[in-house]
């Protein structure tokens, strides 16, 4: 039978924004519980080398570090529950969520923090060289190919700014874009074009990943002439496919605010969405830097904005009863 689970703080994804969420409201007294959704630990526990989140002198396992996340976040009192929300109803306090499996979650406060998923060319060779040679993000991952061959496929705003920011690593980078302009801001293709370390190919697109060597790695990437047809490969040891995110806000939608891409719009900065009670933190919110520690960042500010919400309305209360 279908369970009704109620709590002072609900919270909705489980990757590095909603676990500090938890953390920060298990310990101010809000009991919180966190519905881990379609894939637990998010993002991270597809994610091998770590070497950028602050406290670790060594690489570590973006796996290991989502399963202590969430070992802490169970010790400071969260609970931790494997459900898939389907269906919500925002328009009164307690907000009410639906699992897929009928269970009802009730919240004096609602944390969304379902993340973004990077969106990929959908090749059985891109699956397969992931984590050894193919990444969706340079900030995370360019580091690793310092003084190696990369490219970046894509053509808007984020394949000019991850084609950029690799030139910090690499002198040879490679901007694969299937059309011949580019849909990037002109100040960002100016900057492109600008860059020595950069060449561009027009009219191309991916046909598969080649991988080499062993262990095996990404060592170049078949293209196909998208006006004649023809097929080339080129030589490199890195391939950073940047064709946009998209947040998992469908649920909301109707519900919150959301902007034009499909990310939650929050009050400047706050977490703070369009519903009083409702916030959201990470990469459903977060459209620019999409880092775990920026995640985790703003899961905190979540947390924190949701216990001073519910103070100011407990105390509103109060003060009416009183009266």
């Amino acid at each position: 039978m279908p369970t009704t689970h109620t709590t002072r703080m609900l919270i909705i994804g489980s990757g590095p924004a909603g676990l500090s969420a938890a953390i920060y409201g298990a310990r101010a007294g809000m009991q919180p519980i966190l519905v881990q959704g379609i894939q637990p630990g998010g993002q991270l526990m597809t994610t091998t080398d770590v070497e950028n989140y602050p406290g670790f002198r060594n690489v570590i396992q973006g796996p290991w570090l989502m399963e202590e996340m969430s070992a802490q976040a169970e010790h400071v009192g969260t609970r931790l529950m494997y459900d898939t929300i389907v269906d919500v109803d925002l328009s009164r306090r307690p907000f009410r969520l639906i699992g897929d499996g009928g269970d009802v979650y009730e919240g004096d406060v609602l944390i969304i923090a379902t993340g973004a998923q990077a969106k990929w060319l959908g090749l059985d060779t891109e699956d397969a060289m992931k984590g050894k040679g193919v990444s969706a993000c340079a900030t995370c991952d360019g580091f690793f190919f310092r003084g190696k061959k990369v490219a970046v496929i894509g053509g808007g705003n984020t394949a000019v700014e991850e084609a950029l920011y690799l030139t910090n690593h690499s002198d040879d980078v490679t901007l694969i874009h299937r059309r011949d302009s580019l849909r990037a801001e002109r100040i960002l293709q100016d900057r492109l074009f600008a860059n020595p370390k950069i060449t561009v190919l027009w009219n191309k697109e991916v046909s598969q990943f080649v991988g080499g060597g062993a262990p095996e790695g990404l060592v170049g990437i078949e293209l196909r002439d998208r006006v004649s047809g023809e097929l080339s490969v080129i030589d490199v040891e890195g391939g950073f496919v940047a064709i946009g995110h998209s947040p998992a806000t469908e649920i909301f939608r109707g519900h919150v605010t959301l902007d034009g891409d499909g990310y939650i719009e929050v009050a400047p900065g706050t977490t703070r969405t369009s519903v009083p009670g409702v916030f959201a933190c990470g990469d459903v919110m977060d459209k620019i830097y999409r880092q775990a520690i920026t995640a985790a960042g703003t899961g905190c500010m979540a947390a924190l904005d949701a216990e001073r919400f519910l103070a100011e309305v407990e105390f509103e209360h109060a003060t009416a009863t009183a009266v």
